[in-house]
């Protein structure tokens, strides 16, 4: 239900849509092992100890791979820091507690809006995610979660 394998989730799923999007199926390998270890490095419950959400360090994470950030790059570190910050605070204005299904949606929904506005990259989302944990999650926030089933609009 909870954990840190949602902070390579993130990053796994938008670099595999990313490079099945745009016909690159051979970067999708290294890309996605880069991934795996940097996520690896965001441990789990970092969004109450360290304030961030590694769902959000995740869209960071895909980001500076696909610029190929560094520590030392301009545009691509400030990129990879936009997103990240971007999906951050998407995921705070839906408050807590924790829901690593719901903070990994969002920032999923806030990484294919950044890829469109800054990379004309239009990926393909599914418009109605409708939660399916709500029962096995403690903490749930049910109806003001976006993605329960009775959220208002949807």
């Amino acid at each position: 239900m909870h954990g840190p394998e949602h902070h390579f989730l993130v990053p796994a799923a938008l670099i595999t849509a990313y490079c099945n999007h745009r016909g690159e199926p051979g970067r999708k390998a290294p890309l996605l092992r880069q991934a795996r270890a940097r996520a690896g490095m965001v441990r789990g419950g970092f969004c109450g100890t360290h304030g961030t959400c590694g769902a959000a360090v995740g869209t960071g994470i895909f980001v500076s791979l696909i610029t190929g950030s560094t520590p030392l790059k301009k545009q691509e570190w400030s990129l990879a820091n936009q997103m990240t910050a971007r999906s951050l605070m998407t995921i705070a204005r839906h408050g807590g507690p924790r829901c690593c299904k719901r903070d990994s949606w969002l920032a999923i929904l806030t990484a294919t809006i950044f890829l469109e506005e800054r990379f004309g990259i239009t990926l393909p989302v599914q418009e109605a995610v409708q939660c399916e944990f709500s029962d096995i999650n403690r903490e749930c926030l049910r109806e003001a979660c976006p993605f329960h089933v009775g959220y208002p609009s949807g």
